[in-house]
């Protein structure tokens, strides 16, 4: 594992930029719908302490946008860290949230809405690492 060169401040924007990306999504975007498709009431309070919940989903972004950076290696063209992180969200994200969806019976359009943020998310941090290097 070559970690020479990782711009680490581009790696938390990055998962910075994921975790406002998740707040949008799962917010004014999509927070019915999702909640409707796990049969979760949407006014009910959190199962779990909000911190624990938001410093677990920000630990996660962290360590994905660390690993996502580590495959890029240092300095990444744009189009390439962009198109990277597109296919990396797309075709091993949501295609692995398929296959447990599947299995599990959950609806196509729950998976739309977590297989289409986190196919957003790595391409967000493509862009993020193909900009700063």
């Amino acid at each position: 594992m070559n970690i020479e060169g990782i711009n680490w401040l581009a790696v938390l924007l990055a998962a910075i930029s994921a975790f406002v990306l998740g707040g949008l999504w799962y917010g004014p975007l999509f927070k019915n719908a999702w909640c409707r498709e796990n049969g979760i009431d949407p006014n009910a309070p959190p199962s779990r302490h909000p911190a624990r919940m938001f410093g677990t989903a920000f630990l996660a972004a962290l360590v994905a946008a660390a690993a996502f950076a580590i495959i890029l290696r240092a300095d990444p063209p744009l189009f390439i860290a962009v198109h990277a992180g597109f296919l990396t969200g797309l075709a091993y994200v949501a295609m692995s949230f398929g296959i447990n969806y599947a299995f599990a019976g959950r609806s196509f359009k729950l998976w739309l809405i977590d297989g289409g943020y986190h196919t957003l998310q790595f391409t967000l941090y493509g862009l993020v690492l193909g900009l700063w290097h």
